[in-house]
């Protein structure tokens, strides 16, 4: 089987749109038609179900996109065992982490990798943190950046980079901070607070036990996707937020809005990178792990 075209599948398979998928595949979008044509009279197998609108895997297709996935690894892991043994890595490594991790972390991990191994190319995407472990589980990541969360999944491996406070930000102008940070904290206070919280993750699981320990439910005016849209938010003065420490150290309106020293405090985050443990195997994903 044309390793070239397993890649042109999973690049469709991963965006489900023939042009973003036949530029990424450096190819047209006819030759890359013809080529999943040939790949599903080969399978005797359809794995797209396409029209002039969209482009949506079969449940073959998403049995093939797995063991596609398994296949290329493979084959990536056996030629860069080869250029090691040869003296040199070449190569590409994906990864994800969020706009506030690249100021923070890229800077010194690339410079030491492009020293290292001038030849290892990074595939870069940025979006929401919360997302990084799923990426990583769905093996469209080589590599993510993100916050640990309080179970590991199975077959994931977690590498430490620093630890980073979850602090209750405010207005820089709101009258209530000292209320808001007495000790102990006032349950009906805090009820009557409005949270602008993540949609989902590990920053809103911890506030959600906070206030749960506290003895009332968290007066919820938004739920935000993305840290640095929390701290917008409430700088312009629409209620409380809870952000990682190292997301106001690289926000332009830090200034805007206060960290409450609250008590209890959320327990803080342990940020790393995240891969597939099997994945280590990998000579490329190995040297950026031992960067």
């Amino acid at each position: 089987m044309d390793i070239r075209q397993l890649r042109q599948f999973v690049h469709l398979a991963e965006v489900l749109h023939f042009g973003r998928a036949s530029a990424a595949s450096h190819v047209s979008p006819s030759a890359l038609s013809r080529g999943i044509r040939q790949l599903e009279a080969e399978l005797g197998a359809v794995l797209f179900e396409r029209d002039n609108r969209s482009v949506t895997l079969t449940r073959q297709g998403e049995t093939f996109l797995g063991w596609a996935r398994e296949m290329l690894a493979g084959w990536d892991e056996v030629r860069h065992r080869l250029q090691e043994q040869s003296g040199a890595l070449q190569g590409e490594v994906s990864l994800y982490c969020s706009v506030t991790a690249s100021y923070s972390f890229l800077f010194d991990l690339l410079s030491r990798l492009r020293r290292d191994h001038p030849q290892i190319e990074i595939k870069l995407h940025t979006g929401d943190p919360e997302d990084a472990i799923a990426r990583v589980m769905a093996g469209s990541e080589d590599i993510a950046i993100g916050a640990r969360p309080d179970t590991l999944p199975a077959g994931l491996a977690f590498k430490p980079i620093t630890r980073s406070r979850l602090v209750f930000i405010a207005p820089a102008s709101d009258p209530r901070r000292g209320d808001l940070e007495r000790r102990p904290p006032r349950p009906a206070l805090w009820q009557a607070t409005p949270m602008i919280l993540p949609e989902s993750g590990l920053a809103r699981q911890r506030v959600e036990r906070w206030f749960r320990d506290l003895g009332v439910p968290a007066l919820v005016y938004a739920q935000v996707s993305g840290n640095e849209a929390i701290v917008s938010m409430v700088s312009l003065g629409f209620g409380v937020g809870v952000v990682p420490q190292i997301v106001l150290d690289n926000s332009p309106l830090a200034a805007q809005v206060v960290v409450l020293e609250v008590h209890p405090a959320l327990t803080p985050y342990e940020v790393g990178l995240f891969t597939l443990g099997k994945k280590l195997r990998n000579p490329l994903v190995e040297a950026f792990w031992e960067v």
